[in-house]
């Protein structure tokens, strides 16, 4: 079964979660406000997506953060924000078992499913 990885307010995981009802593919949903987020899972998707897909530096809550924390940016030093802040990481994060997508993009989750 597949997993969608994000917070069920964000308009990116709606997308994603209406597609696949739409089209009856079982899933998962794993919130990380109310499920938690697990240090070993977040590794997981950097190990396999890299750092710069996860991390969003796009988001509103990346524009909150201050200079320092933001200077200096390693894989380490991210894991740790994504840790203490989810709303950093890019969503959905889909987990097919075999494949692992940052962001919705219908066309791609077409070619998975």
């Amino acid at each position: 079964m597949w997993t969608v990885y994000g917070i069920k307010n964000c308009d990116s995981v709606k997308k994603a979660r209406l597609w696949l009802e739409s089209r009856q593919i079982p899933y998962r949903f794993h919130d990380y406000r109310v499920d938690g987020l697990d240090r070993a899972v977040l590794q997981d998707f950097i190990d396999r997506l890299g750092v710069d897909a996860v991390l969003n530096q796009r988001s509103t809550s990346w524009r909150e953060l201050s200079a320092e924390q933001k200077s200096d940016l390693n894989q380490a030093k991210a894991l740790e924000l994504m840790l203490d802040m989810p709303t950093l990481i890019k969503r959905p994060i889909l987990d097919t078992g075999n494949q692992l997508i940052a962001g919705f993009s219908a066309d791609l989750y077409a070619v998975l499913s």
